[in-house]
């Protein structure tokens, strides 16, 4: 079970070895790198694309990204600007499937939703 403690959640607690706490930050940060991995998505409503994620620190990769976490079990909200040409409803369905499995492998939490939604279409100038 999942204790929140300012914004943080507990992921493993040993009474003999000590406590491993998780914040939002980083669980918005997990949700945002794993969507970016999906072809088709361009970006991430706050801007971060995939090449931009490994040097974008924690208060970027959340932008787009809401978390909710409620007795160990994670609601994910979305919002990502897709590529055009990319049918929508399965480029979608892959993100929600690769941002689960992302973080109930990192985390063990167990992910109950993970809800997108589709801001707007970038077309690819750089391919004229």
């Amino acid at each position: 079970m999942a204790v929140k403690n300012k914004n943080t959640y507990t992921v493993y607690d040993d009474h003999t070895v000590g406590t491993v706490e998780v914040a939002d930050e980083v669980l918005c940060a997990i949700a945002a790198i794993a969507a970016t991995e999906v072809e088709g998505v361009d970006s991430l409503a706050g801007g971060i694309t995939h090449e931009k994620a490994p040097k974008a620190g924690m208060r970027a990769l959340s932008r787009g990204v809401k978390v909710e976490v409620n007795e160990g079990t994670i609601a994910v909200r979305l919002i990502v600007i897709m590529k055009y040409g990319y049918n929508i409803p399965d480029t979608t369905l892959k993100v929600q499937e690769k941002v689960k499995s992302s973080l109930e492998e990192m985390t063990d939490f167990q992910v109950s939703d993970v809800s997108v939604s589709v801001a707007d279409v970038q077309v690819d100038t750089a391919a004229k």
